[in-house]
């Protein structure tokens, strides 16, 4: 037997907790049948029957409008039934526990839950007691995993550079609140990119981070010299905890993203944004709409990737 919770005992997909721990074959897999679906978002009938007649609980705990909505319309196009719980209005709110919610729902005959919540590890929580045939997939927890936004961010990568064992990919900002960041760098680390660096000031870079097998960088000109994918991050102020920044336009001059910082990347270099972004703080607009930018693409491929991991895990029983 496995000892990844998130692998079925012959090592298959059962659920989707965290890019760490997963093996690259996985990975691939993912993102390999994320390209059959690419082509069906494209078609003037979008759906396939594959999920007809399954139920997919669409729990976020925590806002959100894009991921919500591409794992909504990812699991219509699979033809599954949706039920989107408004958590605010739910029992939540009148003490009913997290597992509560989810054995109510599991009697409804539920048999995937998209989870989105603000404490690290809830989705791994809900995992540990579920049956065997209900499937989880963590759509962000705390500041701990989003493994769908790293793959989505990986097919992105795959699709414009063709593969991952020569690239030199920057990760740049708010590195320290960020679960986007740390699914980013295993992801990469496992696909084999063989350069993988992080820039930020100080007081948004882990301790130790180095551990994942990255480069820091402070000084964002030496950072991304040379780099063909550069990363830029949110800046996470709802998870900072006092004066972590000086200022927001302190901020964007040394680590926001401008036309001449991003000339020190290869010509070819892409920009990548996992959204909403601050234009004016993490990214000027002329760099975030400009030719080098695939941040609208990286919305795009979300939706096949989403499509790629649900049909996985509901083809993968017991």
């Amino acid at each position: 037997m496995t000892g990844n919770p998130q692998l079925t005992a012959d090592g298959r997909l059962r659920h989707l907790l965290s890019i760490e721990g997963l093996p690259a074959e996985i990975l691939v897999q993912i993102l390999d049948t994320a390209r059959s679906f690419v082509s069906v978002t494209e078609r003037e009938v979008k759906k396939v029957p594959l999920l007809r007649g399954r139920s997919i609980f669409n729990l976020f705990f925590e806002p959100s409008t894009r991921t919500r909505t591409t794992f909504e319309i990812a699991a219509k196009r699979l033809s599954a039934d949706v039920i989107n719980l408004n958590i605010a209005t739910s029992s939540q709110t009148k003490g009913e526990t997290l597992l509560d919610t989810v054995a109510n729902l599991t009697a409804m005959n539920a048999d995937m839950f998209v989870v989105r919540h603000a404490e690290s590890g809830a989705p791994h929580l809900i995992a540990r007691h579920v049956g065997p045939h209900i499937h989880v997939v963590n759509a962000g927890d705390g500041r701990h995993a989003h493994p769908t936004q790293a793959l989505l961010d990986m097919y992105t990568i795959r699709h414009y550079k063709g593969g991952f064992d020569q690239l030199r990919v920057a990760i740049v900002g708010d590195v320290l609140h960020s679960r986007v960041a740390r699914s980013e760098i295993h992801a990469l680390t496992t696909l084999g990119v063989p350069e993988v660096r992080v820039i930020g000031p100080r007081t948004l870079i882990p301790a130790q981070v180095e551990r994942l097998g990255v480069r820091v960088y402070h000084d964002m000109a030496q950072g991304l010299r040379d780099v063909d994918v550069v990363m830029m991050l949110r800046l996470q102020n709802e998870r900072m905890d006092g004066a972590l920044l000086p200022s927001a336009q302190e901020y964007f001059n040394h680590y926001g993203l401008t036309a001449a910082k991003l000339a020190l990347a290869r010509p070819d270099a892409i920009v990548m944004h996992p959204g909403p972004m601050n234009r004016g703080i993490e990214i000027e607009s002329s760099v975030a709409d400009g030719a080098q930018s695939v941040i609208l693409p990286q919305v795009t491929f979300g939706i096949a990737v989403r499509m790629a991991v649900m049909s996985i895990l509901a083809g993968n029983q017991g």
